[in-house]
């Protein structure tokens, strides 16, 4: 559960994100917070997240303050090795700079505690998060939960098989002929993708083009 009650205002943009692997749902209160977490959604390394997971504490001009980090973020391992976590800060890059005097002792903090749980700590900015990998997840993600109950799947996979490495456009014209036909099946060659079963490099502009195969 969140430590820390997020505030709606008319200033920055806040809400609420549906999610899989969240507790509960998760807030943002900005638009960065949202992409983020977007992400966190959509990576498959990902097995779930705590938004405003833990308050941490330091001192600043003789006072003692309170500072709680954005995102605790879990991995799943890989051969059963355990991954560390990540305690996560989103924050704009001008944001950081105007206000640098302000934020390195809350960073501090977080880097402190997260070396004493064995976790790592990130700062992410608008550099890291907006991303071609951002964009492809938004895309995505309208077809990662949906059942693949379509015959065409099949179809699909056993083409895909036969052809090793293609692309979209490639694969459906080597089954179907009829570009109504394509278009028809689109969607769940988009599903393959979101869910696994088609590999392809997400870090480049997911296209009719993109360089496709068959995930292991």
């Amino acid at each position: 559960m969140p430590v820390r009650a997020i505030k709606y205002n008319y200033r920055n943009i806040t809400g609420r994100l549906a999610s899989s692997k969240s507790e509960g749902t998760p807030e943002f209160e900005s638009s960065l917070e949202r992409d983020y977490l977007t992400i966190l959604e959509f990576n498959p390394s990902v097995t779930k997240y705590e938004v405003q997971p833990v308050r941490l504490w330091y001192f600043l001009d003789g006072k003692e303050r309170s500072y709680t980090p954005d995102v605790l973020v879990h991995f799943q391992g890989e051969s059963g090795k355990p991954t560390p976590k990540w305690l996560v800060e989103v924050k704009y890059r001008e944001d950081l700079r105007e206000n640098w005097h302000w934020y390195k002792h809350r960073i501090k903090a977080a880097f402190r505690f997260a070396k004493a749980e064995g976790y790592l700590f990130h700062l992410m900015t608008e550099k890291e998060i907006r991303t071609t990998y951002l964009s492809n997840a938004r895309f995505l993600l309208r077809y990662r939960n949906l059942p693949i109950d379509d015959p065409h799947f099949h179809v699909l996979i056993d083409k895909l098989e036969m052809l090793r490495e293609t692309d979209p456009d490639t694969l459906l014209t080597a089954i179907y002929l009829d570009p109504w036909r394509r278009a028809q099946v689109l969607h769940v060659l988009w599903q393959c993708v979101a869910q696994g079963y088609i590999g392809t490099d997400l870090n480049i502009p997911l296209t009719m083009r993109s360089r496709i195969w068959l995930s292991q």
